[in-house]
């Protein structure tokens, strides 16, 4: 359709809806932005679908951002055989998530919204009982434990049930993938939204200010609430991007922290994420394979950043090699840099493997 509504009703052949009942507050609203998700997607909506929770509970968005595979079909059908409210609405391609999941927030009318994205799929009981620990917590946000299909999945925040925490406990900060429960008042009331001039970790922006402003976060542990797939074609619904478009990100990432964190402890902590999957990555090991425009590159991109927000607090929740690499991205050491590199490179990798798991990186979104 021409536009995207942005709030406003879609054209007319544009919005398929179900049946739906007298009017009513769900509890979730379901928010599905799809592109040539066949046939990962037909799980997905048969998972939503299935909620213990119930039809009567529950709503369903669904916007196709212009699939060339069926997809926006397979959704109109869907729409008219399902049991609960289903909004399908079909727009051209926007070149990544973050625009059709605005129109989904824009059209939900649920106490709480679920981002789940169309490669993905929910355990049966999961809303009804992340609705439930939200519900008898009053908590603002809540996390469902993840089982990894095909990829890794974060673990150290799931070891226990957590009736009420914050994101500076419980390792909340290790997973800032969109795919959570939040109340839509948190979300209005704030104006948070997806980025869509960022096409680079735009779930952990949004993830990030709404557990920031969150007032209470509840995590689900001994259910499995959600299942990420790793698509075996590779088509998951992320883009790597641009160096550039990291370093953005981190910037991002760092100015939100700044702006809504007072200094001390907490903003150190938060801080470590971004300086450690954005800003350091880059100067791994990998980086000895690059040519010399590729570290110049970097190293334009990314003083600026350890000049600006590295401050002796974040450093010091920073590992000794990773403080020694941000030293000479700051002087521009290239070439200490290089022999520190070449160091690390001779070394076993197991502890780097266990850095991957923890900070799981592929929830950057």
């Amino acid at each position: 359709m021409p536009g995207s509504g942005w709030g406003s009703e879609p054209e007319s052949g544009s919005v398929r809806r179900s049946r739906e009942s007298a009017v009513r507050v769900p509890d979730v609203t379901v928010i599905v932005a799809v592109y040539n998700g066949l046939p990962y997607f037909t799980r997905c909506l048969e998972s939503v679908s299935g909620q213990s929770i119930g039809p009567d509970r529950l709503e369903l968005v669904v916007v196709d951002d212009g699939s060339t595979d069926g997809s926006g079909e397979y959704a109109e059908k869907f729409a008219v055989d399902a049991e609960l409210p289903t909004r399908v609405v079909r727009q051209p391609n926007s070149g990544g998530p973050s625009g059709p999941r605005n129109v989904g927030l824009s059209l939900a009318t649920g106490r709480y919204v679920f981002i789940l994205d169309a490669d993905d799929h929910l355990g049966p009981e999961a809303l009804e009982r992340m609705v439930a620990m939200a519900d008898r917590n009053d908590t603002d946000m809540v996390l469902g434990r993840i089982t990894g299909v095909n990829r890794r999945a974060p673990r150290s925040m799931f070891r226990a049930n957590a009736e009420r925490t914050s994101v500076f406990e419980n390792h909340v900060l290790n997973t800032m993938s969109a795919e959570k429960l939040f109340r839509r008042e948190l979300l209005e009331r704030h104006g948070i939204r997806f980025m869509e001039d960022l096409h680079h970790g735009e779930d952990t922006c949004f993830t990030l200010e709404a557990s920031l402003r969150a007032d209470g976060i509840s995590i689900v542990a001994d259910y499995p609430c959600l299942y990420i797939v790793g698509r075996t074609d590779g088509g998951n619904l992320t883009s790597a991007g641009s160096r550039a478009e990291g370093f953005l990100a981190a910037r991002t990432q760092l100015e939100l922290i700044t702006r809504l964190v007072p200094p001390g402890p907490n903003r150190d902590t938060a801080m470590v994420r971004p300086f450690r999957l954005k800003v350091l990555r880059p100067f791994g090991p990998r980086l000895l394979r690059e040519p010399g425009p590729v570290w110049r590159e970097n190293f334009g991109l990314a003083a600026p950043l350890v000049e600006e927000f590295l401050t002796p607090g974040v450093r010091r929740k920073l590992k000794p090699d990773e403080r020694i690499r941000l030293h000479c991205v700051a002087e521009h050491r290239a070439d200490v840099l290089r022999d520190l590199l070449t160091l690390l490179s001779e070394q076993p990798t197991r502890r780097e493997t266990r850095l991957s798991e923890r900070d799981t990186p592929l929830d950057d979104g």
